[in-house]
């Protein structure tokens, strides 16, 4: 913790330093980010009281305001997001607020912001979804030349108390404190790797208030990428360890590889794999019924903070929401994808997605969940609006019906989503 405060202290030496100088240029601008999304599933989600499809209409609505001179900068954006219709959905809210020092490529933000971390596996915006990811955090840090390394720190609370010690539960984080380090080197233009490590802190669950104890997890792993010419590589591995909510201690890991290809100018191709440990000893009840699986250790990993929607399958059904129980029977992900541009304005993607799960679910002969197709389609309509739709399906084993708690093997998601990103002002002076 000493080490960590005295960092802090010699960036915002550095920072404070080029602050004394003046400001030669500042930029004000304001711009939006307004999209509305309709979606229609059938089977793309766990059942519920034996309904298993749905439509729907929401929306999320950002307006930015960005200030930026020579060594201060920030950033104030209210959002509106809900479903259509829906009588206490959504509202308004602050999506980032914050404000940062800046110069000779060290910088200092504080405040509730986004963050986006290599491939966003592990730490991403999560724009996909209408309650984006973000943070109450300090973030400092330098970027100098093929060098970066960010330090993030945030503490969570629900009141301003005097009193009560710091027992966190049910808040606007899930988590109570986190500490971590991410640091990022090119060596080569088209290489680059970067290394993380994150402590995070949970209220433990399981004890009173008056017992109130703190559970630390860490996270850390790395993550590289090789784009020579038209081809690009990336993998990652990452590990975690230390004790969950619930106390009992945490053995799990994953790793991933991708490979893309850019064919021609109109055609690009992709493939690639991803394997997340599981809980051991996995099962669900069917439905209708209860059970109860004990466990000593946790050995499914979490991806914490990721941007979620864009690695497990567009339908969602894994890591977006939980499984019976709260446990995981992990992810295996073999994909490959083509991507073709007929027209400048024009995209087309077709992936395929075989998936299984890590760990065998007990009553299940096999670990396959099915096939999952995902067609998507996006048109640049002008500058400032883009027009996308997707529709995926997916051909379920047993296996997948008895994680669902369902008996339809068939499962649909079809989606059509207009955005509209117009900047409305961009002063300097």
């Amino acid at each position: 913790m000493k080490k960590t405060v005295t960092l802090f202290l010699l960036m915002l030496c550095g920072v404070l330093t080029y602050a004394q100088q003046a400001d030669t240029l500042k930029t004000f601008s304001i711009n939006a980010s307004l999209w509305s999304r309709g979606e229609f599933r059938d089977g793309a989600l766990p059942a519920e009281n034996g309904v298993d499809h749905a439509a729907f209409l929401m929306s999320n609505n950002v307006i930015g305001m960005n200030y930026s001179g020579k060594n201060l900068e920030a950033r104030f954006s209210p959002k509106f997001f809900g479903i259509w219709g829906a009588k206490g959905s959504g509202g308004m809210a602050i999506e980032e607020a914050w404000f940062g020092l800046k110069g000779g490529g060290w910088f200092l933000r504080l405040g509730r912001q986004k963050l986006s971390y290599d491939d966003e596996r592990i730490i991403g915006s999560n724009d996909w979804a209408m309650a984006t990811s973000t943070h109450d955090i300090v973030k400092a840090g330098f970027e100098l030349g093929k060098h970066k390394l960010h330090i993030l720190a945030a503490f969570n609370q629900n009141n301003e108390n005097t009193n009560g010690g710091t027992y966190y539960i049910n808040g606007g984080q899930a988590y109570k404190n986190m500490q971590a380090m991410w640091y990022h080197f090119d060596p080569l233009p088209q290489l680059g790797a970067s290394l993380i490590f994150m402590n995070t802190g949970m209220q433990n669950i399981m004890l009173t208030e008056e017992e109130n104890k703190t559970e630390y997890q860490q996270l850390f792993g790395i993550y590289a990428s090789w784009k020579p010419g038209n081809f690009g590589l990336q993998a990652s591995y990452y590990r975690q360890t230390g004790h969950d909510e619930n106390g009992l201690p945490i053995h799990a890991w994953m790793t991933s590889a991708e490979a893309d290809w850019r064919a021609f100018d109109w055609m690009s191709l992709n493939t690639g794999f991803f394997f997340m440990s599981g809980d051991e000893n996995f099962f669900i009840p069917a439905q209708g019924a209860l059970g109860m699986m004990r466990k000593t250790e946790v050995r499914g990993f979490n991806p914490i903070f990721g941007s979620h929607h864009q690695f497990y399958g567009a339908m969602d059904f894994f890591y977006v929401n939980t499984y019976y129980g709260g446990n995981t029977p992990g992810l295996q992900d073999y994909h490959a994808g083509i991507r073709l541009r007929p027209l400048q304005a024009l995209s087309l993607g077709v992936s395929y997605h075989l998936l299984a799960t890590a760990v065998p679910i007990e009553n299940a002969s096999t670990l396959v969940l099915g096939h999952e197709v995902e067609l998507e389609a996006s048109w640049k309509i002008s500058k400032d609006i883009t027009l996308m739709a997707g529709y995926s399906f997916m051909n379920g084993t047993e296996t997948m019906q008895l994680l669902k708690r369902g008996d339809e093997d068939r499962l649909r998601w079809a989606w059509l989503m207009l955005m509209v990103t117009p900047q409305f002002l961009n002063h300097k002076w």
